[in-house]
């Protein structure tokens, strides 16, 4: 296991496409996009030709072409990073090389750094190379996880006929995670439970363990609180499945899709996983050994490494450790602020531009997703820029060249995207022969063209950046940073972005950043209000029933954040007093709130 104590999290399609290429060898772990195998087929070709290795094309047509791309996408990566690896082994302890960089960017208490410190300081030969040669022997490779979004499980066709769910889109990409030859790496399963996506996984070996307990493949879940890991884990557990890692994710504040919670905060939540790590080890633990007996399979006469892991909105290192010292979690994931480290993100130029100038007001909660999840948005980003001119020229909507969110079955019995520009002008047709007032149709309309083709823009910027071909994708870039990207302003190298997670150094550009759970509380109020405000004419009993116990839910987040207090002991005296004014005027707010 690496001696890293953060993650870089999948950001976009594109985002951290091939981010492993660029951090692995540093013992940096980071997650690759399954969406869109197009893509992947793309940078598969750019780096086989970079690599100077023989490329043969997967073309669409292909029998289960998406998971053979996916497949030969992951080993070339795997390859890539190994052969990085070993040429980082072989680099010079000497400053400015591989080795030394590697070393300079560990944690100062890991065991790595602090044996490393002793070569340095170290007189004799004997003893200096001793070590070195211990050091190389235990260096680490970052993991090269894979993220498939649960919801993204699209039906294929063949002519009209429908095809057999194991070529559905997410059934494929596990299938080319499952076959590739990754190992002691993860498939990051986000979105919720697909029970027939993950009753397939048990048809794979690699997610077993073998004689000697070793998991190939491993499950991470993206969650956002204990009752949903509880639930999922267990499903997993009895069909012989360890879930090895619960990511535990903001509900609001947070990159890319939003999935509010009913007001239960991140603090509380990472309470209740601390409090019941060994209840949720022990019950997963049975069925996964009754399970495995029952397949005539490998058991464990203990259970696999379970691993707890917060991400959403870590803005500084003082929070970073206090989320490692006090919740006892095993990582924290730091994604939005890594957009502006070019080293290991795929963001062209004039995304760049705007995410170092972006301002509070500018990263905002949207409702673009044709998903129907709220999603994280920039102003100005050129993917809605492109889609306001088609609508001003009287042609809303996108192609949709690759159809990955065609999952509405409203407008048509086969499934189409409510970004395309097939389902708005069937919709704004069904719109105009309703006899609305000017004013009610406008704010109809308005919401049938807001929902833009980001299953292209999320992952174009990886093709820009690399000069690669947008004819069918075009220009226009989609992107999802959080919130939190509005106190990072300026480009950075990898090693000042990881010194600032050490708390080394501080590249803040905003010092009037609030804590990161009073931004996730204070996100959740406006969110309620929001709520409120557009069921007002007349709320039925179960509306008021929702936001009332959504409400208490704050409050009593609140309440367990004035007792947290007092455990802040790193922070300053002005922090503690600007978080507890914070606390109190939010008090404030909610007991106001008229329901």
């Amino acid at each position: 296991m690496s001696e890293h104590t953060f993650h870089i999290p999948v950001m976009g399609i594109g985002f951290t496409i091939d981010t492993p290429v660029r951090a692995a060898q540093y013992g940096i772990s980071s997650v690759i996009s399954l969406v869109d195998d197009i893509l992947i087929e793309k940078m598969r070709n750019f780096y086989c030709e970079k690599m100077n290795i023989s490329f043969k094309t997967i073309h669409k047509n292909d029998d289960d072409s998406r998971a053979k791309r996916i497949t030969s996408y992951l080993n070339l990566i795997n390859r890539i990073v190994s052969e990085k690896f070993g040429e980082l082994k072989k680099s010079p302890f000497e400053k400015g090389s591989e080795i030394v960089t590697y070393f300079e960017m560990l944690p100062e208490d890991s065991k790595l750094k602090q044996a490393y410190h002793r070569m340095v300081q170290a007189k004799d030969n004997e003893t200096v190379q001793n070590l070195q040669d211990w050091l190389k022997k235990n260096l680490s490779v970052g993991s090269i996880d894979v993220n498939i979004m649960t919801k993204l499980d699209k039906a294929q066709y063949k002519g009209q006929k429908k095809l057999p769910s194991k070529y559905n889109d997410g059934h494929t990409a596990l299938r080319g995670f499952a076959l590739s030859d990754l190992e002691n790496c993860s498939v990051v399963l986000s979105a919720g439970l697909n029970p027939r996506l993950y009753t397939y996984m048990a048809d794979f070996d690699d997610f077993y363990p073998d004689e000697n307990g070793f998991l190939k493949k491993k499950i991470t879940l993206k969650v956002s609180d204990y009752r949903s890991a509880l639930i999922q884990g267990k499903f997993l557990a009895k069909k012989g499945l360890w879930v090895s890692e619960y990511r535990v994710e903001s509900g609001l504040n947070c990159g890319g899709h939003a999935f509010a919670t009913q007001g239960r905060l991140l603090g509380p939540i990472l309470e209740s996983f601390k409090e019941n790590k060994n209840k949720l080890i022990h019950s997963n633990y049975t069925l996964f050994t009754k399970a495995l007996k029952n397949k005539n399979r490998p058991f464990l006469d203990q259970p696999p490494e379970m691993r707890i892991t917060v991400q959403g909105g870590v803005g500084t290192g003082s929070e970073h450790d206090f989320l490692l010292s006090h919740y006892k979690v095993d990582s924290a994931g730091w994604g939005s602020p890594f957009l502006l480290v070019p080293e290991v993100t795929n963001v062209d130029p004039t995304t760049l531009e705007l995410l170092q100038n972006a301002k509070k007001d500018d990263l905002y909660l949207s409702d673009i997703s044709p998903l129907g999840v709220p999603f994280n948005n920039l102003k100005g980003n050129t993917k809605d820029v492109a889609k306001q001119e088609l609508i001003e020229k009287g042609k809303p909507g996108s192609a949709c060249p690759k159809g990955f969110v065609a999952l509405s079955n409203d407008m048509s019995s086969k499934p189409i995207c409510l970004a395309s520009r097939l389902y708005q002008r069937l919709k704004i047709k069904e719109l105009e022969k309703k006899c609305l007032g000017k004013e009610e149709y406008k704010e109809i309309f308005q919401k049938v063209v807001e929902k833009s083709c980001i299953c292209v823009g999320l992952g174009v910027s990886a093709l820009l950046v690399n000069n690669l071909d947008t004819s069918v994708e075009g220009d226009g870039v989609s992107i999802c940073p959080g919130p939190n990207l509005a106190y990072f302003s300026k480009v950075l190298s990898l090693k000042d972005m990881v010194d600032h997670i050490y708390n080394k150094i501080n590249v803040l550009t905003d010092s009037n950043r609030p804590n990161m759970f009073i931004k996730e509380l204070d996100m959740y109020a406006d969110y309620l209000q929001k709520m409120i405000d557009k069921n007002l004419t007349p709320m039925k009993e179960k509306q008021v029933e929702y936001f009332s116990s959504f409400r208490k839910n704050l409050l009593e987040g609140i309440d367990y954040y004035k007792n947290l207090l007092s455990y802040m002991a790193e922070e300053s005296k002005s922090m503690k007093d600007r978080f507890i004014e914070d606390l109190k005027s939010f008090e404030e707010e909610l007991s106001c709130i008229e329901l």
